[in-house]
């Protein structure tokens, strides 16, 4: 692996639905809240401007109970087929610094292939855990669809 590989992540999953179902459950705020966080954890609040330049925001309640907010803001948006934007977390603790989401929906018959490209990682643990999350969210993703 080389040193910029480990520091990116690339997830992909089959959605049972054609692409602008998906597209739409991933930029629609009150869609975004039925998946976009890992077991155990719920959207509280989902904010999005979905232009070039507009901002996103999410407020995930952890198991436990803990807060984080992802934020970003879009660069690309190719509705139903790309999305790219940038990423990172508000809590210092947390942050990792902008790192850029690439989301390609890729029509498969009836389906949506959904390839995550997560990278600019400060270290390979950030990663591997956003990689464990995007695979987690992109089962709960599956699930609203099956």
């Amino acid at each position: 692996m080389t040193a910029s590989a480990d520091r990116e992540c690339r997830v992909t999953r089959t959605i049972p639905a054609p692409p602008e179902a998906v597209f739409r459950a991933w930029t629609e705020p009150d869609r975004i809240r039925h998946w976009s966080c890992p077991p155990g954890g719920t959207i509280r609040d989902s904010q999005v401007d979905l232009v070039p330049g507009g901002a996103y925001r999410l407020l995930i309640e952890a198991e436990g109970g803990t807060l984080h907010a992802a934020f970003g803001v879009y660069r690309e948006i190719d509705a139903p087929n790309r999305l790219v934007y940038t990423w990172d977390w508000e809590e210092p603790e947390s942050a990792i610094g902008e790192t850029i989401v690439t989301v390609e929906f890729i029509a498969d018959g009836a389906s949506t292939e959904v390839v995550v490209a997560h990278e600019g990682f400060p270290a390979p643990e950030a990663a591997e855990g956003h990689r464990l999350g995007w695979t987690w969210s992109l089962e709960r993703l599956e699930a609203l669809f099956s």
